[in-house]
């Protein structure tokens, strides 16, 4: 095969990545740091027929892309997700099926110092099966551990490694010599691109109960206020449009002799408030001395009551 030259290479790469722009409507911006080339040949293979997985240079991306933006102004929205290394992955198929086939490889990694640990990385409680001359290791991590039959064995449970920070030398080489390997990598999903619009990989992770939580919650409280603003009823409405009519015919007592038991009490209390005082005692401690009725009207208490009664009201201030 003769290798062409780098301004042919150019040439049909922005081809090739035209072609998937127009040809496809959904295409999947993907991360694959620390990903092996066996992992993208894996990869590809899973997605043979159904996808198509793009590499390049990020420049090389751009630069396609704003040309192509000139007919297309919508492809500029994914130019912001063309840093570090990523990939285009171009379909037709269901977007949820699809990300499920490009996470599911992953591979177990040793951890390396120098990179950004994924997770948290915890060394548990036990022996370790390594002699007493490698105490070291352990001692410049603070580890707490204790030489029983002759090996080093770890008195409890430590976290050498906390998720988004760098790991160390010291913590790679002790990983490695405990036979530990924490990390799996594979592809992660950026951002996702549908028929022009771009939206975080997150949306796929929306189910119907979640759409029905999202519904019952604005949508019926919305459709609620209309239908009363409407006065059509519908389950939404129907409970506030009784209430409403309830909230007319007390009115309608308080103002005529016409009673019923629900409005005995609010008349009772319209005629003498201070026989519910009791029902709100905040309001009575409240006062400054220039009540005088409320005084009058108070019994007279032991001083040992009312002084635990005033720091009880205290409370409420």
């Amino acid at each position: 095969m003769v290798k062409l030259d780098r301004r042919e290479w150019k040439k049909l790469y922005f081809k090739k990545l035209e072609k998937y722009m127009n040809e496809y409507s959904k295409c999947l911006v993907v991360g694959v740091d620390h990903v092996q080339s066996k992992q993208m040949q894996d990869t590809r293979h899973m997605l043979r027929g159904r996808c198509e997985l793009l590499m390049g240079k990020n420049t090389m991306m751009r630069k396609c892309i704003r040309e192509m933006a000139v007919e297309r102004p919508e492809l500029e929205a994914i130019l912001p997700f063309i840093v570090g290394n990523i990939g285009f992955v171009f379909t037709e198929m269901d977007l949820v099926e699809c990300r499920d086939i490009l996470l599911q490889n992953k591979v177990q990694a040793q951890a390396k110092a120098g990179i950004i640990a994924p997770v948290d990385v915890v060394i548990p409680a036990g022996p370790t099966g390594m002699d007493a001359g490698k105490t070291s290791f352990f001692q410049a991590l603070n580890l707490p551990t204790k030489i029983a039959r002759g090996a080093i064995e770890i008195l409890s449970a430590v976290t050498v490694c906390k998720a988004g920070e760098k790991v160390g030398l010291s913590e790679a080489r002790l990983l490695n010599m405990l036979n530990i390997s924490p990390f799996f990598y594979g592809l992660t999903m950026q951002a996702i691109m549908d028929a022009g619009s771009i939206f975080p990989p997150e949306v796929l992770d929306i189910t119907m109960d979640d759409i029905r939580a999202k519904f019952a919650s604005i949508a019926a409280q919305r459709v609620g206020a209309l239908s009363l603003a409407i006065g059509y009823p519908n389950s939404a409405s129907i409970g506030h449009m009784i209430m409403n009519g309830f909230k007319n015919i007390l009115a309608v007592a308080v103002e005529t002799e016409i009673t019923f038991k629900e409005a005995e009490k609010v008349k009772a209390f319209i005629a003498d408030p201070s026989a519910f005082a009791c029902a709100a005692p905040a309001a009575s401690s409240g006062g400054d001395g220039g009540d005088k009725p409320a005084e009058a009207a108070k019994a007279p208490e032991p001083e040992s009551d009312s002084d635990a009664e005033g720091e009880e009201m205290s409370l409420f201030d």
